[in-house]
């Protein structure tokens, strides 16, 4: 465990009675805050060959429900918009961005990351993970008509920044 897992071991979301409850935010100053997450959606051959088909495959993949990653990007931004609709105690924020990248890597796998910022006195990481997790979805429900072997291998938050602590994965 790291020594920033163990500096703060109260569940915030917990209050005195154990009762689940919305962290009360109104003595937080408002600063300005950015989160990125990333979802790694990995594909099968038969995907990949459809893929190289089509030319560029760092740009888009097409498939009879239309371009896969521009409806991925804006089902992402869609989410991100709700998040404090489906995660019980998110506050509703102002948002002031919010930017869906997705390309392959190396490894031919489908990277999407998505930054999220705004001036609040909560942070945006939750807006940041639903958006790329709701992103990756959108990938597997287009693609699952050619194959139900895509993988969503994992999603992360890449780093955040504005709030109590900034953070930043290592790897």
């Amino acid at each position: 465990m790291k020594a920033e897992d163990t500096k703060n071991t109260q569940l915030t979301h917990i209050d005195a009675a154990g009762n689940p409850a919305m962290v009360d935010v109104g003595d937080k100053k408002v600063t300005r805050r950015m989160a990125t997450a990333r979802s790694i959606v990995v594909l099968p051959e038969v995907i990949l060959q459809q893929l190289q088909k089509t030319g560029d495959t760092s740009k888009e993949w097409f498939t009879k429900k239309g371009p896969v990653f521009q409806t991925a990007i804006i089902a992402g931004t869609m989410a991100v918009k709700k998040t404090s609709e489906l995660i019980p105690f998110c506050h509703p924020l102002p948002l002031e961005n919010c930017k869906i990248e997705i390309h392959l890597n190396e490894n031919q796998e489908v990277v999407i990351d998505c930054t999220v910022t705004v001036t609040a006195k909560t942070g945006v990481e939750m807006e940041a993970l639903t958006g790329a997790t709701v992103a990756a979805l959108t990938v597997y429900d287009m693609g699952k008509a050619l194959s139900h072997d895509i993988i969503i291998k994992h999603t992360q938050l890449i780093e955040k920044s504005g709030g109590k602590r900034d953070f930043k994965r290592e790897n």
